[in-house]
């Protein structure tokens, strides 16, 4: 997942284990830099591909054992949990491709194209925190690379009119065409019955991603099992919020009230104490009809 994408799910850093709290704001750290050299800033597309390759200069580094030349206190820190956690390093390298990719690549001809780009900068994430706990095997990364990719295009759909402004387009242009939602629409913020067949069905895949990927937060041990729960939960009730707004994202961004929150934390509770008491999980496809 992006580094903006637990913003919306605050609960998962709550529920994080003391010990993983040092580690994984670390890597966050890391996120958040490559997130801000693609983003921010006043910064040329020419400009920002050279320091994004001087921040694969600070991995290389790293992997050498030699003093980043740039950002050397990050990578520093970064070096020293790498080996303290065992973490390998290939998921770095992939948000940097992802990111650098992300400076110049403003739309995605379909949904293979757009989840090529989701496995490079959201799975990554999911990667790095399951070697954290050291349950990253075979099955566990594949259930982690939906629900991270699931978050990442449930920030999409959030994020539409704000992606519009800096010229992105994350809805697979193939998508779009077939459903007639021209980037003229899109500009005008035009709601109507082309634009939310388009979000129902893009909210269709991210709600089949997060189900699919579910199953990896009863199996996964402790409070990181239930933060994962919580980060389920959480993105289902997003896309709920998306569909109660009539796939209106252009007035306000769809956001998780009080409300919102209460169901989230029930259905956590009802998931976690199905793992608890060795019951059938509850039904998530019927929780977030």
């Amino acid at each position: 997942m992006e580094p903006d994408q637990y913003d919306d799910f605050p609960v998962a850093r709550i529920l994080l284990p003391k010990a993983l709290r040092a580690p994984v704001g670390v890597i966050y750290h890391v996120a958040r830099t490559l997130d801000d050299i693609a983003d921010e800033g006043d910064w040329s597309a020419e400009e920002r591909h050279l320091r994004v390759a001087d921040f694969r200069a600070g991995l290389d580094a790293v992997a050498q054992g030699r003093l980043a030349p740039v950002h050397p206190a990050l990578f520093a820190e970064l070096a020293k949990v790498m080996v303290r956690c065992r973490l390998p390093l290939e998921p770095f390298y992939d948000l940097v491709s992802a990111f650098d990719q992300d400076i110049d690549t403003t739309r995605y001809a379909d949904r293979f194209e757009l989840l090529d780009f989701c496995r490079r900068s959201a799975n990554p994430i999911g990667h790095l925190m399951l070697h954290l706990i050291d349950e990253a095997t075979p099955e566990n990364l594949a259930d982690s690379d939906a629900i991270c990719t699931a978050l990442q295009l449930i920030t999409f759909l959030q994020d539409v009119p704000a992606d519009w402004k800096r010229g992105r387009i994350y809805l697979p242009q193939a998508d779009r065409e077939r459903l007639k939602v021209s980037e003229a629409q899109i500009a005008a913020g035009r709601v109507d019955g082309a634009w939310c067949a388009l979000m129902e069905h893009e909210v269709a895949r991210a709600r089949a991603l997060m189900v699919s990927g579910a199953p990896l937060a009863l199996r996964v041990p402790g409070r990181f099992g239930l933060e994962l729960c919580s980060v389920v939960h959480g993105g289902l009730r997003m896309l709920e919020v998306i569909e109660r707004a009539d796939y209106d994202v252009f007035r306000a961004r769809p956001r998780l009230g009080a409300a919102d929150w209460a169901v989230v934390l029930m259905r956590t509770a009802a998931m976690w104490l199905s793992r608890r008491v060795g019951a059938r999980m509850p039904s998530i496809e019927s929780n977030n009809a």
